[in-house]
């Protein structure tokens, strides 16, 4: 073998060494293989959904969640989103997939309620857990509420959002924090004052250290519509500012928003929709979040949607699935999520028995694996928090 071929295998070889972890991103891997589906909490005097779960710093697993009375325990029909003695509470896990047999409380709130606990843990470990809540009041003090307000069952008056802080790993928590007021909300809660921002969703901390958080306001009221809004934190979610609409719609209502930072640091939103027949949407900003781009819809069913980066760079994400047949489902995007319209669906779940299930949010336990938590209902007599167990390569 002369000299310049043995030269031309190295170089070829150091080439191919140089972009394998390009082409790993760029081309499409294997579809994730499903190892078991596990229970992570089930107790049938509870109605326990909406988690939301992080890894720590040291490898423990953290998972919110929303709980509240099993009215069927009282002779009730039926359990309602809206409760209450709806109360924030917190799992843990060294491992994902096991977990403590009993949860402890992160917030009860003073005012009634609380719904959908979101935490979002900052590069410093610092804990952010972001809520919104009901308060529940007798005819007396309906008929003195300042008009606009939500009501969704009578007596029950939405009351905004709120957000709560930790600096020890979920051991103690300060607060609760009311965010700003969207100037274009035009509800008001129980106090007569316009509500304070909130969501059901995912925020993120952006490589440039800013905090994003897409927020639903009511910006009408006959009929009733919501878009996603904005807000920006430069100080760690110690205060907030409004920056710009990210999808806004006559038809149509968005909330329950994730978000999702791309390798080009562009903010993908992934929107619930109302008035599209449960389409899948997303809007996306690569100014920084200073305007977003139009959105455009998905040509999927489901909701609300979340979105993990995998090691690779590619994004796991996920949704819940509310028409026969019921359950959780999936999809690999690429890393800039250019392809959620047509990227293959990934089915976890199929066996639901009712349409009150999903709210997936996803953790990455180690380097090929995933736990995907969502709340279900199957075969048993009430809704439970349940996970899949996915390895990804």
């Amino acid at each position: 073998m002369t000299s310049n071929l043995r030269h031309l295998i190295r170089s070829a070889l150091a080439l191919a060494l140089a972009c394998a972890p390009l082409l790993r991103a760029a081309t499409p891997n294997a579809a994730p293989q499903k190892i078991k589906d596990i229970v992570i909490y089930e107790n049938p005097r509870f109605h326990s959904a909406f988690p939301s779960v992080i890894r720590r710093p040291d490898g423990e697993f953290l998972l919110s969640f929303r709980r509240a009375p099993n009215r069927k325990i009282f002779g009730e029909a039926g359990n309602n989103h809206v409760d209450p003695n709806s109360q924030l509470m917190l799992l843990r896990s060294r491992d994902g997939v096991t977990w403590s047999p009993e949860p402890t409380l992160i917030h009860a709130d003073a005012f009634g309620g609380s719904q959908d606990p979101c935490l979002l843990q900052l590069r410093d470990g610092t804990l952010l857990c972001f809520s919104y809540g009901w308060s529940f009041l007798r005819p007396d003090g309906v008929a003195k509420l300042k008009a606009p307000f939500l009501q969704n069952f009578p007596g029950s008056i939405f009351n905004g959002g709120y957000y709560l802080r930790s600096s020890d790993g979920a051991q103690s928590w300060t607060g609760p924090f009311k965010p700003p007021h969207l100037a274009a909300e035009i509800l008001h809660d129980p106090f007569g004052q316009p509500i304070a921002a909130y969501n059901r969703g995912a925020p993120i901390e952006g490589r440039d250290g800013r905090l994003y958080w897409a927020c639903a306001a009511t910006d009408r009221d006959a009929p009733r519509r919501t878009s996603n809004y904005l807000l920006i934190s430069n100080d760690q979610g110690r205060t907030w500012q409004y920056s710009c609409p990210i999808a806004t719609d006559p038809a149509a209502s968005f909330n329950e928003t994730s978000l999702l930072e791309t390798p080009s640091c562009a903010l993908v939103a992934f929107l619930r929709s109302e008035g599209l027949e449960d389409d899948a949407c997303l809007a996306r900003s690569t100014d920084g979040g200073k305007s977003f781009q139009p959105w455009q819809r998905l040509g999927f069913r489901g909701h609300p949607l979340q979105a993990l980066r995998l090691p690779d760079q590619r994004v796991l994400l996920t949704y819940g699935y509310r028409h026969a047949p019921l359950g959780i489902r999936a999809r690999i995007l690429n890393p800039e999520c250019t392809n959620a319209a047509t990227a293959p669906e990934i089915i976890l779940r199929a066996d639901g028995t009712t349409t009150d299930l999903g709210y997936p949010w996803s953790v990455q336990i180690d380097a090929h694996h995933v736990l995907v938590a969502y709340y279900f209902k199957g075969a048993g007599p009430i809704q439970h928090l349940a996970g899949t167990i996915l390895k990804i390569d």
